[in-house]
């Protein structure tokens, strides 16, 4: 049987004040301990960063 990997995701905005060290580290506490993974990072012109986290979902299947 073939299931299609499902995914939930977060979004992570930042402003242009934000240093790239502050996002990085942000990121990767979702990371740890929430088991998210980077899918996509954009900065737009005006400096604002977005960063989409994804993580599959988990389902439970009853016996």
């Amino acid at each position: 049987m073939s299931e299609l990997s499902e995914y939930e995701y977060r979004v992570l905005t930042f402003d242009r004040h934000t240093s790239k060290a502050d996002a990085r580290q942000a990121v990767r506490e979702h990371a740890e301990y929430g088991r998210w993974e980077l899918a996509r990072s954009v900065i737009y012109v005006g400096g604002i960063r977005r960063m989409w986290l994804r993580r599959r979902i988990m389902r439970v299947r009853r016996t």
